[in-house]
Formats: structure tokens, sequence, C-alpha cells
């Protein structure tokens, strides 16, 4: 077996529960599980979990240069445990992967690390909040933080502020998953301004913009017939928000959630059925890069079109994921993830 093989064997826990896919609905095997009514404790909740199989801090952002381009910017850090147990140096069970996105209207930067846990070579700490993966760090307050990252072809430096406060999905930030009541602790910051200076292949740009900042974690947070995942996080102009997602099951049906965030930060859940999410083109690769998406309870009837139809993470386990427009009912920006596709 080659240093890649083992690298990806190592790793199936965490690229698994990442993208969705084969793995995330195997039992919890001694690993803490989310109940009902969470207690949330923060700085504490910012940081790592490691009695939970699996976890994410993950931003995406819409961006925009001064001659109105559009680009979009991914930061992830993600733990995985290979078991419940602690441990020290390289006895820890922790495994970290971290992946970086660029993308532009013509191309989409793809960077990714991965990490061992205990060795100090990638961690989260909550207070201060510090999170990194070799020279990639998220690190600051919550109320401010600096981001930066690097690939071969990219690197990214910038400042977030929040404007709004914490969100927190499904019931007071448990998120149900599917039917059989699967589920994982989820908030968001969702109200982040964003600044600061992409360097790519045709030179250094200033953009601004705005950025959700996703956390969540988890053992079990799909059921065993679900294989992939259709996440919209969608900014409209008229200041509210709205997250929505879609789980793929093997019978053809799927598990849908969705929260309505206002401008001031007051959610509204909706659980199964509620939003709709219809295909409406296939790219090259037979990947749905149009949507028509539906909350009919608030009004919601817009299609979401990807910048950049290509946005493909060439990663480890691959996935789209890129910046999208909205229109109809709506209008805005947001991002899109599928998994599963490949």
């Amino acid at each position: 077996m080659n240093v890649k093989a083992i690298l990806l064997t190592l790793f199936l826990p965490i690229t698994a529960f990442a993208q969705g896919f084969a793995g995330l609905g195997t039992d919890a095997d001694g690993f803490s599980v989310p109940q009902p009514d969470p207690q949330f404790a923060f700085p504490a909740d910012h940081g790592a979990h490691p009695d939970y199989r699996i976890e994410w801090w993950y931003l995406t952002a819409n961006l925009t240069a001064a001659d109105g381009t559009p680009y979009g910017l991914q930061w992830t850090l993600f733990r995985s445990a290979l078991a419940p147990e602690t441990g020290e140096g390289w006895t820890a069970p922790q495994l970290w992967m971290g992946h970086a996105a660029v993308t532009t209207p013509e191309n989409h930067y793809v960077g990714e690390r991965l990490a061992r846990g205990g060795i100090g070579q990638a961690d989260v700490v909550d207070d201060p909040f510090q999170a990194w993966i070799d020279d990639w760090v998220l690190e600051g307050d919550w109320e401010t933080l600096r981001m930066t990252a690097s690939a071969p072809d990219f690197a990214y430096d910038m400042a977030l502020t929040a404007q709004g406060p914490l969100i927190f999905h499904g019931d007071a930030g448990y998120s149900v998953k599917s039917a059989a009541g699967q589920a994982s602790y989820y908030y968001s910051q969702p109200f982040f301004a964003i600044e600061g200076t992409l360097q790519l292949p045709d030179g250094d740009i200033a953009v601004t913009g705005n950025a959700w900042l996703d956390r969540e974690w988890s053992s079990q947070p799909l059921a065993e017939n679900q294989t992939g995942w259709d996440w919209f996080s969608l900014s409209f102009d008229d200041g509210n928000k709205m997250m929505g997602f879609r789980l793929q099951q093997t019978d053809g049906n799927n598990f849908t959630s969705a929260t309505w965030i206002t401008p001031d930060g007051q959610t509204t859940p909706y659980t199964d059925g509620a939003l709709v999410a219809t295909p409406l083109a296939v790219n090259d690769d037979d990947v749905p890069v149009g949507w028509r998406v539906e909350l009919p309870e608030k009004g919601v009837d817009v299609t979401v079109a990807a910048i950049n139809e290509n946005a493909w993470m060439t990663t480890s386990v691959p996935y789209w994921e890129g910046p999208v427009t909205v229109t109809g009912s709506h209008t805005g920006v947001g991002y899109l993830e599928m998994t599963g596709y490949e």
C-alpha cells in the first residue's frame, strides 16, 4: 500500500462525513450522540468535541471586486475521531483535513491539507479561538476573525466582522437529518462582513462581501439509506437569509430541512417537506448546477444558478462546492454544496 492509499484509509471517516457519503449512517460505536434540548456554552462550543466522531468548521463567502467581478471563497477544517478514547501525541485518535478554494467565473482553485492530531499540526482551541492546519488559520473572538490559506495556485488573507447574532438550526441547534431521528448539533454565524485580498495567478485582487460560518458535530448524522446532500445558504438582497438542505435517499425520496433567518437574527425552523429543491440544469458531469428552490410558507420561489458550473472539489473525496446567484421571488447570492454525484 502506498503512502497516498494509507492516508486515504486513515481519513476515510472524515472524508465520508465531510461529503455526506457512505459511513455517515454507521453506528456511533461508543461515541457521544446529540440529544434534544442542547445547552450550548460559549466560547467552549466553538472548540473541538473529541467525544463525538465527526465535526467541522465550514466558512464560505460571496465576494466582489471593485470591477464587479464575483468570486467565491471556502475555508473548511474537518475533524474525525478513530475512537472515542483520548490520547496524547501520536496516540491521539483525532484526524484532521482542511479544504480551501477560490472560485472565479472562469476557474476553480482548490487546496487540501491532511494532518494527525496530538502533534500540533492541526487543532481547534476555544479561548482564544484558533483553528488551524499547518499554516492555514482561522482565529479571533467570533466577533472579528482573521482567515488565511494558501495553495500552489492561490492564497488569501481575510478579515471578518460579525454584524448579527449566532443562528441555531433545527430545534435550538438540534438538527434532525432523517425520519429515523439521526441528528447533529448545528449552529451558524451567517452575518459576517468580509474583506481582504485574493492572490491569484493573474495578480492580487481586493474583494469585499459577506461570509457564512457553519459549525456542526455528531457521531451518526445520517441514516443508512442516505447517500449525499444538496445544501444551500442563501443571502437575499432584502436582508433575509435561508439555509436549506435536501438529503438524498436510496429509495429516490429526499429528507429536507430549512431555517429562515430575518435581518435581526430571528429564526423560523422548517421540518421535512417544507423546503422543495428541484434540479433544473446539469453540467457536463451530470451535476445539477441550476435549481428551483421553494419555501412556500415564506413565499420563496427562486432559481439558484452556479457562477462557475465546474466548481468541483478535486480533493480526497470529491464534491461540488461553489457560489451561486439567486433570482425569482427573491434576489441575492449564496453558496451550494452537492455530494453523492461522483
